[in-house]
């Protein structure tokens, strides 16, 4: 099913953009004033949020070319505020702006709507400040909170909420999303959906970054390179140092320019006196930029677990003669060879070693030992 508008982009869910389309249409009893968007990463939780607000704020629901559809789509429609973050937590700062913006009345669109895209990283502060709010909304008020689950949101903000689940997008939805949206030939495409496992962003990110497929290899390198301890703790060094160095380059252009703007809106190296402040200012740019690099380097390494899963879910289809397309095409050498050299049951205790290091990971382990204990499990 092709849907065009506002939701063209919104890849392999036409249940719940049937569910956000009946509330636009103003069909009985489909509208509130709170919705909770979940689904796993990469199913498009935000791009589903943006073209429900747009939805919202056209005059002929979704069309997609209007002005309200472009701006809200855009990022600058005046009644449309997003709230999204690259650090660790939203605390409760923006939240309460978050709030006091919503208790306005719209000044040209038919909504307020509020997006609150990582709405599982909300701390508890925040979230007590969104919950009065969701409580007693302003009548053209709508929130649309994101999270990757119900249960990463408060009970009590779950249950002012409707929910709508987004569901893990079909290889051959993102491949056909990537071939018409951004003009990668279908072969490519195909292979970097299945890679990515149905993370939309990660597979456009695949299909037009050398470097990142380059990387991706390395991390699927790791399982024929570690045959005692020396290697296990060799390769958890340099899986860290690798993800570390790509976050690094992404983060140098974008940490520069921020600095830059700051010194520039301080007047800093223009020859007058530094003004009061600045100092404090640069030190509280450092430490969100610190943050964010915090966050980016989990994140990155979360990715490169799941590439470890799906070689290893490859490698377990190989021994159990499943008849099911192999995620790393490219790997299938070292997938067959793997698969000769153990068992099903080894396969899938190593898939639970890389699954416990994610858990780790989530619960603030420090990473280069939950890896060395991931990688040992592999041995």
């Amino acid at each position: 099913m092709t849907l065009g508008g506002v939701w063209a982009d919104v890849v392999g869910q036409e249940s719940a953009v049937a569910a956000l389309a009946a509330a636009v249409a103003g069909e009985p009893g489909a509208m509130t004033h709170a919705w909770l968007v979940t689904g796993p990463p990469g199913s498009g939780r935000s791009v589903a949020a943006r073209a429900f607000a747009a939805a919202l704020q056209c005059p002929q629901g979704g069309c997609g070319e209007c002005s309200e559809c472009h701006t809200v789509l855009t990022g600058t429609h005046a009644d449309v505020e997003v709230l999204t973050t690259e650090l660790l937590s939203i605390g409760v700062k923006e939240t309460r702006e978050l709030v006091r913006r919503a208790a306005l009345s719209p000044s040209n669109g038919r909504w307020q709507v509020i997006i609150a895209e990582d709405s599982d990283r909300l701390t508890d502060q925040a979230a007590n400040a969104l919950l009065k709010a969701i409580e007693e909304p302003p009548p053209r008020t709508v929130w649309i909170l994101c999270a990757p689950s119900a249960d990463d949101v408060l009970p009590t903000i779950r249950s002012r909420c409707r929910s709508v689940h987004l569901v893990t997008p079909s290889t051959t939805a993102v491949a056909e999303v990537l071939a018409r949206r951004d003009g990668i030939d279908p072969e490519t495409a195909r292979v970097a959906a299945l890679a990515s496992q149905g993370h939309i962003g990660r597979a456009r990110r695949l299909a037009t970054d050398p470097d990142a497929r380059s990387r991706r290899a390395d991390v699927l390198a790791l399982p024929r390179g570690i045959t005692d301890v020396g290697s296990c703790l060799r390769a958890a060094e340099r899986l860290i140092e690798a993800v570390k160095a790509d976050v690094a380059a992404a983060s140098e252009i974008s940490d520069a320019a921020e600095r830059e703007a700051l010194k520039s809106a301080l007047g800093i190296g223009t020859g007058a006196k530094q003004p009061p402040g600045a100092a404090t200012a640069l030190k509280e740019l450092e430490k969100r930029q610190k943050a964010r690099a915090t966050r980016a380097q989990r994140d990155g390494l979360d990715r490169a677990l799941v590439d470890l899963v799906a070689f290893y879910r490859d490698v377990l289809a190989v021994q159990l003669g499943a008849d099911v397309e192999p995620v790393n095409a490219a790997e299938a050498a070292a997938v067959r060879e793997i698969a000769a050299d153990s068992t099903p049951e080894t396969t899938l205790r190593r898939i639970e070693a890389v699954l416990a290091c994610r858990t780790a990971l989530e619960t603030n382990a420090a990473p280069l030992l939950a890896v060395e204990a991931m990688t040992l499990a592999l041995r």
